[in-house]
């Protein structure tokens, strides 16, 4: 189902040539060249963006597992179960120890982030780009820049939870 999933996500792309979101409206169209991505890099890539647009704005509860108010981990578990049928737990500290660890420099899409916040952790879902996927406290669900320098600050760990193989088996 995923395997097929992806191949019409392809197709789709190949047929209309660009997507877009909308979700830079304002900001300056300024061009930075994207990182070659595989082609299933860039099909986790459209799903992932999919599941942004449904969840954006979403505000931030901690413990909150629904569109009423989601956490960072629980909105990670959600994207993985609802887009690749991926069972991850719930909690941040048990999502940072998940497959393996992975270098900032080797982050791909799906990978997962991890930030130490104070005496808190979060984590959010690398998307490319250096951008990453997760639910701010302050703005909801966002798409953020590994490069600000508050996330830059705080990074912690990533790990690559699930292999591409993996996700082609599905």
């Amino acid at each position: 189902m995923l395997m097929r999933t992806f191949l019409v996500l392809t197709l789709s792309l190949t047929l209309t040539g660009c997507f877009s979101t909308g979700r830079h409206a304002t900001q300056p169209l300024v061009h930075h060249p994207e990182p070659i991505m595989a082609p299933e890099q860039h099909s986790i890539r459209l799903v992932l963006d999919e599941k942004y647009e449904a969840w954006a704005g979403t505000p931030y509860r901690l413990g909150g597992v629904d569109k009423s108010g989601i956490d960072c981990s629980a909105l990670v578990q959600n994207i993985f179960t609802d887009a690749f049928n991926i069972e991850l737990p719930r909690t941040t500290s048990e999502q940072v120890s998940l497959g393996v660890a992975v270098n900032r420099q080797s982050l791909e899409p799906l990978d997962l982030v991890f930030f130490r916040t104070g005496r808190t952790q979060h984590v959010g879902i690398y998307l490319g780009g250096g951008e990453f996927l997760h639910a701010s406290t302050s703005r909801g669900v966002i798409i953020s820049k590994l490069d600000n320098p508050y996330w830059k600050r705080n990074f912690w760990t990533a790990r690559r939870a699930v292999e591409s193989v993996q996700l082609a088996s599905l």
